[in-house]
């Protein structure tokens, strides 16, 4: 699948609408039980784009970036403002954010997750876009050097590392990351006096699994 290596510009995603869905699958018994299920690993992002336009010059911004991505053709970076950080979202980052493995003395490679946890549950999610130059990386509460330690695929999120860490070593990696997302229409439909008037269009924008 096409992938832009672009972010949408961050100050029209701020103040957008959106956050994470699931999908379940409930069967109702006779005897007034319940069965569920889902198909889904892992859950997906949907975000409206529209609601971040302040002005026509935004407006003017969103249709150069929707045509260049070829309407729903190609994918591309998108800032979650409510969840970007392997930390809270008003922390700083540090490289014992998230446990991302355990050495085992020959691999080196670890791919990028987050945790969210409440209880005694807690969901892995993967992280296949983080930020440039916001990655960091420990091993058994050790903080490594990027580009000498370590490097960084920021198109994959993995993370590989010079050497091997040692069996039982915790690996541990804190970032920034951006969510891979595409348009999910292929028509946008502006007004200027509706802008104006505060009528806002849709444009819904969609995770995509890559």
């Amino acid at each position: 699948m096409a992938f832009h290596e672009i972010r949408f510009p961050a100050n029209l995603s701020f103040g957008s609408v959106g956050g994470p869905e699931r999908r379940t699958e409930i069967v109702a018994l006779t005897n007034g039980h319940e069965e569920r299920r889902t198909p889904w690993a892992h859950s997906r992002r949907r975000y409206d784009a529209g609601l971040g336009l302040r002005s026509l010059d935004d407006v003017a911004a969103l249709i150069a970036f929707f045509e260049a991505r070829a309407g729903q053709m190609h994918g591309f970076r998108w800032k979650d403002w409510a969840d970007c950080k392997s930390c809270a979202p008003s922390g700083t980052v540090s490289f014992q954010d998230q446990e991302i493995g355990t050495g085992d003395g020959v691999r080196r490679e670890f791919a990028l997750r987050k945790a969210y946890a409440s209880g005694p549950a807690r969901y892995w999610r993967p992280v296949t876009k983080p930020v440039e130059g916001t990655v960091l990386a420990g091993i058994g509460n050790v903080e490594r050097r990027a580009g000498v330690d370590f490097s960084v695929d920021t198109a994959s999120g993995v993370i590989r590392f010079a050497g091997p860490p040692e069996a039982g070593a915790v690996v541990t990696a804190g970032f920034e990351f951006d969510v891979p997302v595409r348009f999910d229409t292929d028509r946008i439909a502006v007004s200027v006096a509706s802008f104006q008037a505060g009528d806002l269009p849709q444009v819904p924008v969609v995770e995509v699994r890559l």
